[in-house]
């Protein structure tokens, strides 16, 4: 029998891109009329469940490395991104998901501009991001692990409900519900994860790549730590299991946000 892909074998045993895709699942209705965009595809990974819940679906990165890997596993409607402007014309998506992609923008506000001229009026556009406040500790435990936003391929650390809710809103976005996952332990285990990779297995980041080399981007690199990944993939049911004690963090908000919006009706209030 053969092996899923190894992006696919990636994603079972995370925490977050798992928490990620339950809850997009659970919001992207069946239709296969739609028309959406998969903008900061990276490898792939989420698009390949996203284009699940039906209609036709392009996939953009502005890396060419990104978009190889990516097409291992989507095969067609690949695009890459060059500057600011995206190339598709106005009001041609149903549906832009923007997952873990405008913290790595240099200027945000010009591309939330940008999804908001390609969604159709009534368009939906659902984005995550990090998620910072005052009592986000383990933002101040990466930074004392050494490990920098540009490891990350991060122009910031990620944004507020309020903050980002405003940035939407000068776009025309307006928003229709928020959530927020990835508590406490669950955040603490994918740091935990990061750290491994980028200071003992990576031999030092990789400043190359726009999403930065936080895990293997390649079925080169995955290869090379199979005897690690098969090691991880034992002690994945006791992380997960030690996981699970955010359900006891009921009041406090998660690590990830996301966010599901609206474009204004011809510019009007929804």
């Amino acid at each position: 029998m053969s092996q899923d892909p190894w992006q696919l074998r990636l994603v079972k045993k995370s925490l977050k891109k798992k928490s990620k895709l339950r809850l997009l699942e659970k919001t992207i209705p069946l239709s296969p009329g739609r028309t959406a965009l998969d903008l900061g595809c990276a490898q792939g990974i989420l698009g390949y469940f996203a284009r699940r819940r039906g209609g036709f679906w392009a996939h953009a990165d502005e890396d060419l490395a990104n978009l190889r890997t990516a097409g291992e596993i989507l095969e067609r409607d690949l695009v890459q991104l060059r500057g600011g402007e995206l190339p598709f014309r106005s009001d041609s998506f149903d549906l832009v998901l923007c997952l873990d992609y405008l913290e790595h923008i240099e200027d945000d506000d010009r591309a939330l501009a940008e999804i908001s001229r390609i969604l159709k009026s009534g368009g939906e556009f659902i984005v995550v991001t990090p998620h910072t406040g005052r009592f986000y500790l383990l933002h101040k435990l990466r930074s004392a692990l050494g490990l920098r936003l540009e490891y990350f391929g991060h122009k910031r650390e990620g944004y507020s409900f309020p903050e980002l809710k405003a940035k939407l809103e000068r776009a025309h976005l307006l928003v229709k519900r928020k959530t927020t996952y990835s508590r406490f332990f669950s955040e603490f285990f994918e740091l935990i994860l990061n750290f491994v990779y980028i200071k003992l297995l990576a031999r030092g980041p990789s400043l190359e790549r726009r999403d930065g080399h936080i895990r293997p981007a390649s079925a080169e690199e995955f290869d090379a730590q199979k005897k690690t990944f098969a090691l991880y993939t034992l002690l994945y049911p006791v992380i997960w299991i030690l996981s699970r004690l955010d359900s006891l963090l009921f009041f406090q908000k998660g690590y990830s946000l996301m966010i599901w919006a609206r474009k204004q009706r011809d510019n009007l209030p929804d």
